[in-house]
């Protein structure tokens, strides 16, 4: 099967799928991962136009760890809009270059506004991306594709409705997420938070639910047509 996952800044994959993404590429899948915003903004200190590239080049590391290519839409934090045509239609692209069986990104009850509006490109994308004569570009109109929204951060307001073991994947999406240095050392140093522990608690709480000792935990889109009668997820 074929993988995508588009969050907005480039380390939200690591936190909340990185190991149902591992254990997809382990089973054979071809996964890719597709930030919309370069996480310029994620820093007090380093400037803007230097965290942009330092930021992307983190993601690719990560992704490297575990077989995912990982692209990006380069826009600034603060600058998605979900009723920005040309950020719909740039999602477009992504969606038709990937050509998935299913998707994966952020929650309609997410708490961060940037993660909202990536959310709302990604579902009106899905559709759009699957009309033939809609901006005929480089690649051909996609399906309409499964939808699946990944945890909101420390599970606020988030009730899944399916569950990944990743037991065996957790080691791995820890060290995909140290990758992004910039994000953990600065709150290890100043904010005297360990975010790699708080995602591995979070992930241990999911594990509890599902009987298992980490999981991710995952909402479905269901709505007509893109709700299919199989398991897509690991």
């Amino acid at each position: 099967m074929n993988v995508l996952a588009i969050g907005c800044h480039p380390d939200d994959i690591e936190i909340s799928c990185a190991g149902t993404l591992a254990k997809c590429v382990k089973r054979g899948d071809k996964v890719i991962v597709a930030h919309v915003c370069n996480g310029d903004m994620g820093h007090v200190i380093i400037p803007p136009e230097e965290l942009g590239p330092m930021r992307n080049g983190e993601a690719e590391r990560a992704g490297a760890l575990a077989g995912i290519e990982v692209l990006t839409l380069d826009i600034g934090d603060l600058l998605p809009n979900g009723c920005d045509m040309k950020q719909r239609d740039a999602v477009v692209e992504v969606i038709r270059y990937a050509d998935p069986d299913f998707i994966i990104t952020h929650s309609p009850t997410d708490y961060m506004p940037d993660h909202l509006a990536v959310h709302k490109l990604v579902f009106d994308a899905t559709f759009t991306a699957s009309v033939p004569h809609y901006a005929p570009g480089k690649y051909k109109a996609s399906k309409v594709t499964p939808l699946y929204y990944m945890d909101n951060l420390a599970g606020m307001r988030f009730e899944p409705t399916v569950y990944v073991d990743i037991t065996d994947e957790i080691e791995l999406k820890l060290e995909m997420l140290e990758c992004h240095e910039s994000q953990l050392k600065w709150m290890r140093d100043h904010d005297h938070i360990d975010f790699a522990d708080f995602v591995r608690t979070c992930s241990k709480f999911r594990g509890y639910q599902c009987n298992c000792a980490y999981a991710e935990g995952f909402t479905e889109e269901l709505v007509y047509p893109k709700v299919v009668a199989k398991r897509l997820l690991p």
